[in-house]
């Protein structure tokens, strides 16, 4: 007996110098980094720049495998399935780490099934048109839409998406109808704006940098509160003519469930060393991405902002998960509805939810309490 304990004893003491070991020499082959949509858009543009990041501090490749649909949920879904060996990392948004996580109730669990590691940054979205559309500010293309009921489109990055329930809330206020044409991503919806085959989109500011500047889009509008010093000369939707709306998206770094804290930890201090270079910053900066604070950098700060966001807007909605930070357009006095699912029923684009999907939606587009 005293053999077999000696042997069990050594063994959990040699244990713990091999996890510090493991950390420290980590990673010792490529990382791969599942970003959920498909090439090109804002989501895949920031992984691919701090995937460079990483691999100046790691020492190793970060290998980009995209993976899009379901307006990311089936990308994230990749990630949970993975090997909890520090090898896999996902990187998203409050799309695919909130409001999916209610409307699609994947096999999976958003607050359980993958381990923060950082949050990132936050974007406003911007609202943009083709670039023969007949409307040169937002007041003006209110008028064209309402003058064209039904008959415009509107690129989405997925059902249920940011840009969706953002393209919902501004029917609402404008009082105007359009077409949701639904993509696997922003990537191939932006493609099909340039050439024409859709008329707007209202997605995160960061997609447009370039069409915008190279004169391949019209924009029209940001929807921040303040205009943002990376689009100095593209007024608030409150500057242009639509007072209150307010809408943003948030990225994230996660891996999955069971991975080893300290490989978290160290996976954290790289990121933390990244957002915190001058070079990073102006780079952001220059996408229109606003840096997370310090204090919001740890992987249970992070864990604590989604979780108090799911309480806020799922209270009940059991077993889905993540949610998290995402600011939706304020539509004030929605609370007082006894109904609210029914206002949502009858808006363009939404025949396909459930009942208790239509309440998910009421709850987010709420005015914060």
């Amino acid at each position: 007996m005293r053999g077999w304990l000696a042997v069990l004893l050594a063994a959990v003491l040699g244990a713990a110098p091999i996890r510090c070991a493991a950390a420290e020499d980590y990673p010792a082959r490529p990382v791969t980094m599942i970003v959920p949509f498909p090439a090109g858009g804002a989501t895949d543009t920031l992984a691919r720049f701090l995937g460079e990041r990483l691999n100046a501090v790691l020492k190793q490749p970060i290998v980009i495998e995209n993976v899009g649909g379901a307006a990311g949920s089936l990308g994230v879904g990749r990630a949970v399935r993975a090997a909890a060996d520090s090898y896999t990392l996902s990187i998203g948004t409050s799309t695919t780490h909130t409001l999916t996580g209610g409307l699609y109730a994947p096999p999976f669990d958003l607050l359980r099934d993958v381990e923060p590691v950082i949050l990132i940054g936050s974007e406003p979205l911007l609202i943009v048109g083709r670039r023969d559309l007949p409307a040169d500010d937002l007041k003006q293309l209110i008028a064209w839409l309402k003058a064209n009921p039904d008959k415009a489109s509107v690129g989405i990055a997925g059902v249920g998406a940011t840009g969706h329930l953002a393209g919902i809330a501004f029917q609402k206020e404008t009082r105007t109808q359009f077409q949701f044409v639904p993509y696997r991503g922003n990537g191939p919806a932006m493609q099909d704006l340039v050439a024409g085959q859709i008329d707007a989109m209202i997605e995160p500011a960061s997609n447009f940098r370039a069409l915008v500047g190279a004169g391949s889009i019209k924009s029209f509008a940001v929807t921040s509160k303040a205009r943002s010093p990376s689009w100095p000369d593209i007024p608030t939707a409150d500057e242009a003519g639509l007072p209150g709306y307010f809408a943003s998206l948030w990225y994230g770094l996660w891996v999955p469930k069971g991975t080893s804290k300290d490989i978290v930890a160290k996976l954290n201090a790289a990121m933390v060393q990244i957002l915190a270079s001058p070079q990073v910053k102006q780079r952001f900066s220059e996408l229109g991405i606003q840096v997370s604070a310090l204090a919001q950098q740890s992987p249970d700060a992070l864990r604590a902002y989604q979780k108090e966001d799911a309480d806020r807007w799922w209270p009940d909605h059991q077993g889905v998960g993540a949610q998290g930070g995402v600011a939706l357009p304020v539509i004030p006095g929605r609370d007082e509805v006894a109904n609210p699912e029914s206002i949502w029923r009858h808006v363009p684009g939404m025949d396909g939810f459930s009942d208790a999907q239509l309440r998910i939606i009421a709850r987010a587009m709420r005015a914060p309490e």
